[in-house]
């Protein structure tokens, strides 16, 4: 219970820094500013944490306890050994003018320039290739921040200050991770459609982690992969549900490099080891990645764009992930091809659930045939329908399919999960009732009533390797017959209150008076009209 107030007390001191900003731009540019600020703070707090532990074996009061500390080590012989040390450990040094301890004691005295913050990103970037570049989307120069030197100095001095209220001292990485990822939620809900770009609703995050993960919780060394992985949020729900999550091994990667930063501060953020983590800047379709290490895994998740453009040149008919189909993809819908991609970097006892638009279940020409090929090699495990608008990005409904690579059976199991949810304001949602009910059924696999059905190979062969959920499980409520005689009664009865009222209504009209004549003649006109 404490740590939920925790978070919450968090979450609250954390947003309320971007009503700094709300103002000057929109949240789309403005989650890079409050989301990589309180990064750098976690950077530089768990620094200084960590250079107190290593002088006294202990944690620190306070932050300013540690920096004084610290400030007082590097007058000494031991400095350099200090600093060699602190770097095998956090893989950076932060200088005592550069921490942010130091940058809200400038804040709070009106004494902090902006240049000192840039300063500090730039060598955090330079200290360590796991850091390169990620600072590179807060432009704190920008006139979004203000005209001139000082007014922008003073928008990055006031959201400083604010975000300093945040205690990380004594806020487990747990809670960190959790507020985090709730701003990154909250930024997507007010950003609309460009949310696609970095963000899965967590219901649906929940579904493909529990369905991915199921059977292999106590494996240790699980790895996950997710080749389009956005801020990173499916990649670290295999922790909640993992037995030895301090091994998991995560693979990502990311083409818009706003949203690959956003990712690595993620990872970090919710203690992720350096060592733990493969993160990669790049095009999941036209190169692929990871080639020179491990290559399969044990989890993929996906939500890649839905029916995005891609290249499908000739020479993809080569590649490894494509050439067995023998057909790729078309140029205008790219979700098969994301599909393969997944599948092909899958191990052989795996599992790998990826979202998808419904139009991949049934349309034609290459889809077909590549639909078709991984139906006859048993590689469709499960389709589950989703309800529609559950995402910020688009209001279609859409649907998990769930592929194994090697399996004795062909025959999928079809859910119908598109009446789970609840109607919000702006996006549907799923409750964790709702979550729980998909997952049994899927667990269960089993035919159920206007719910769930187990097709045979036989069954999806007579309907042309269609999918379409409805061609299997039927879940049409026939609608209560009207009791016709009860309708008329009804309709009686309000005729005759009708009538009743306007009999009373015209009583009271003939009791009015008016010494104008022009007055009463229009009134007792509109009597004799309602009279007929």
């Amino acid at each position: 219970m404490a740590e939920v107030e925790n978070s919450k007390d968090l979450i609250s001191v954390l947003w309320s820094g971007a009503d700094i900003l709300r103002s000057k731009m929109d949240a789309n540019e403005y989650k890079d500013y409050l989301l990589g600020i309180v990064f750098y703070k976690y950077l530089s707090d768990s620094f200084l944490i960590k250079v107190y532990d290593l002088i006294y074996d202990e944690k620190p009061e306070s932050l300013k306890v540690a920096l004084d500390a610290y400030k007082e080590v590097l007058k000494g012989e031991s400095a350099e050994e200090l600093k060699e040390q602190i770097k095998a450990e956090c893989h950076y040094v932060i200088e005592p003018d550069l921490t942010y301890t130091c940058f809200a004691d400038a804040a709070r005295n009106n004494s902090f320039h902006r240049e000192q913050l840039q300063k500090a990103f730039n060598n955090i970037e330079q200290s360590n290739p796991l850091f390169a570049d990620l600072f590179t989307d807060i432009d704190l120069y920008s006139n979004r921040l203000g005209t001139g030197d000082q007014k922008q100095s003073d928008t990055v001095s006031n959201l400083i200050k604010e975000i300093d209220k945040a205690d990380l001292l004594n806020t487990d990485a747990e809670i960190l991770g959790n507020a985090y990822e709730y701003l990154i939620g909250q930024f997507a809900s007010e950003t609309g459609k460009k949310a696609g770009e970095f963000y899965t609703p967590q219901a649906v995050s929940k579904i493909l982690t529990r369905i991915a993960i199921m059977g292999q919780e106590t494996k240790r060394g699980l790895s996950v992969y997710d080749p389009c992985m956005g801020s990173g949020s499916l990649l670290l729900n295999a922790k909640k549900y993992a037995k030895e999550p301090n091994y998991i091994k995560y693979y990502g990667q990311e083409l818009n490099t706003s949203t690959y930063n956003l990712a690595r501060m993620n990872m970090f953020l919710h203690g992720i080891d350096a060592e733990n983590q493969k993160l990669r800047n790049g095009d999941t379709l036209d190169g692929d990645w990871p080639t020179g290490e491990e290559t399969d895994f044990n989890m993929v998740l996906m939500n890649p764009p839905y029916s995005a453009n891609w290249s499908a040149a000739v020479g993809f008919l080569q590649d490894e992930r494509f050439s067995e189909y023998g057909v790729l993809a078309p140029k205008s819908k790219a979700d098969y091809a994301f599909l393969l991609h997944g599948l092909y970097h899958l191990k052989s006892n795996g599992t790998m659930a990826i979202v998808l638009p419904h139009g991949v279940l049934f349309r034609g020409a290459a889809e077909g045939k590549i639909r078709e090929k991984l139906l006859r090699s048993g590689n469709i495990y499960a389709v589950i329908g989703l309800p529609a608008n559950l995402f910020y990005n688009t209001s279609i409904p859409t649907c998990i399919v769930v592929l194994k690579k090697h399996r004795d059976g062909r025959d999928v199991l079809f859910i119908d999960a598109s009446r789970k949810f609840e109607k919000s304001k702006k996006q549907n949602t799923m409750t964790d009732e709702h979550i729980d009910a998909v997952v049994n059924l899927y667990n269960k696999r089993a035919t159920v009533e206007k719910e769930a059905y187990l097709a045979s190979f036989e069954d999806i062969e007579k309907n042309a390797f269609n999918l379409n959920i409805p061609r299997y499980v039927d879940n049409f409520e026939k609608e209560e017959e009207v009791d016709i005689n009860a309708l008329l009664n009804d309709m009686k009865q309000t005729d005759q209150e009708m009538q009743r009222v306007q009999a009373e209504l015209v009583s009271l009209m003939k009791e009015l008076t008016s010494s104008d004549n022009d007055i009463m003649e229009s009134l007792n006109s509109y009597i004799k009209m309602i009279e007929g």
